[in-house]
């Protein structure tokens, strides 16, 4: 078909509602009918991910339905996995929720379990509850720091890691083969009746990823001596990051958090910034600003999905400066292995992995250190596949992942990139660095 036959499609179909239709039929400009039609909403290894809207190249209801029934058909090829479920999360952008809802349904009716969480949650404890639970596959809706008119459908293995080429292309044919009246949901209550639809509340999933991240703490003194000294301002951009992030800084004792009130709550519009992009200097407006006006230490900003992580520090004229994903990663590197090595618990065949474009400044330090440093195509799943392949072959002991995007990691209960963790961690670098009477700034000039 054409894409006027499509459009025909979707305008005379009854499984479409009327809503869409509507919608639909308001379009008199023949070219955004086109690429509306021309093509399906194309599905990766990132998921997929669009513009909000009605047409067969737009993120909305029945692409996601048609999407996770591609994803059930490619589970009962695999019913090791199928049988263990998918777990689903979502973040704050519009419709987020309904697209974790439908797909929670669309996979019941396919008799696949499904473990929805009960409100947003970040990217990173999406990955590790697949593993904490044991399931087959994790589903989350997001489009991570794209504009407020888009949403997206990431789709993870069993490892915790966004599947690979191969799964993509497998559930890509899937897909394709489906028609959109193929693709329908559960009744929500039935599915509960069946004991399909399991809802995901904190006491499953979030204490025991707070207390992971506990582990990760590289020198707990320090933030015993300097945590309650150090004052932080904190925008989760209207994002997934607000319970979570401010919820490790208390528990390692970082008391004096700041949080952008304007910023706090969802707000699928993120209408106080251009973009909800760390990488953004503007999104940083709000933070510098409260960070002056209560003479913090540094001004943190993690996007919607909680996946990345940006700061601004004082240079030597006391002015804020953003720091690029380069800097803050080069950052943590150098003092997780400096003190690792001071308390004679760096490994001896410890690597680190980091995305073929990032800075070689990574390298420098960890070979500083005696440890590796290996470099993998770009996207964090890559990182993920290392961390599965270091522990199957025993070969190396991951230390450290990170990518020039803002994304780093430095534990292994998580495959993806993960900002509640990176937050916690340059925490505490900064504490250390603060008790030696220096800056992160500072410490970036003294690695240079």
């Amino acid at each position: 078909m054409d894409f006027r036959e499509h459009y025909e499609y979707w305008i005379s179909n009854p499984v479409f509602d009327e809503s869409t239709k509507s919608e639909l039929k308001s379009i008199s400009d023949e070219k955004e009918i086109e690429d509306r039609f021309y093509k399906d909403l194309s599905f990766g290894t990132g998921g997929m991910r669009g513009v909000l809207g009605a047409g067969r190249n737009r993120m909305n209801l029945y692409n996601v339905r048609r999407a996770t029934k591609g994803v059930a058909l490619w589970l009962k090829e695999n019913p090791e996995l199928a049988k263990r479920g998918v777990v689903i999360a979502y973040d704050s952008r519009r419709n987020s929720d309904l697209f974790a809802e439908q797909s929670a349904l669309v996979l019941c009716e396919n008799g696949i379990k499904a473990m929805l969480f009960d409100a947003l949650r970040p990217v990173p404890v999406l990955s590790y509850a697949v593993r904490k639970m044991n399931a087959g596959a994790g589903i989350v809706i997001t489009a991570s720091h794209n504009p407020p008119q888009y949403n997206g459908y990431k789709l993870y293995g069993d490892d915790g890691a966004q599947i690979g080429p191969e799964v993509a292309d497998k559930v890509t044919q899937k897909i394709r083969s489906l028609k959109y009246e193929d693709c329908l949901p559960m009744n929500e209550s039935d599915a509960i009746k069946a004991g399909l639809l399991q809802i995901i509340g904190k006491k499953e999933v979030d204490d025991s990823y707070t207390e992971m991240l506990h582990t990760l703490v590289v020198d707990k003194d320090i933030l015993k001596k300097e945590g309650a000294n150090f004052t932080i301002v904190y925008t989760p951009v209207h994002g997934s990051g607000n319970v979570p992030v401010r919820r490790i800084l208390k528990e390692i004792g970082i008391s004096n958090v700041y949080v952008v009130k304007e910023q706090e709550n969802p707000d699928p519009y993120f209408s106080t910034v251009e973009l909800p992009n760390p990488e953004v200097p503007s999104t940083f407006n709000l933070a510098i600003k409260l960070a002056k006006e209560v003479n913090a230490d540094c001004a943190f900003a993690t996007d919607p999905d909680c996946d990345r992580l940006g700061i601004a520090v004082k240079n030597h004229e006391g002015e804020f400066v953003l720091l690029n994903g380069n800097q803050i990663a080069s950052i943590m590197l150098y003092y997780i292995l400096s003190t690792k090595k001071n308390n004679g618990t760096l490994p001896k065949n410890g690597a680190v992995v980091k995305s073929i474009v990032s800075t070689e400044l990574a390298r420098e330090i960890a070979t500083s250190f005696g440890v590796e440093t290996i470099d993998v195509l770009t996207g964090f799943k890559f990182v993920g596949e290392k961390i599965q392949e270091f522990e199957e072959s025993g070969s190396h002991t991951f230390v450290f992942g990170f990518e020039e995007s803002y994304g780093y990691l430095s534990g292994t209960a998580v495959r993806d990139k993960d900002a509640v963790n990176a937050s916690m961690l340059i925490s505490e670098c900064a504490c250390a660095y603060k008790a030696n009477g220096m800056t992160l700034y500072d410490a970036l000039m003294d690695i240079y």
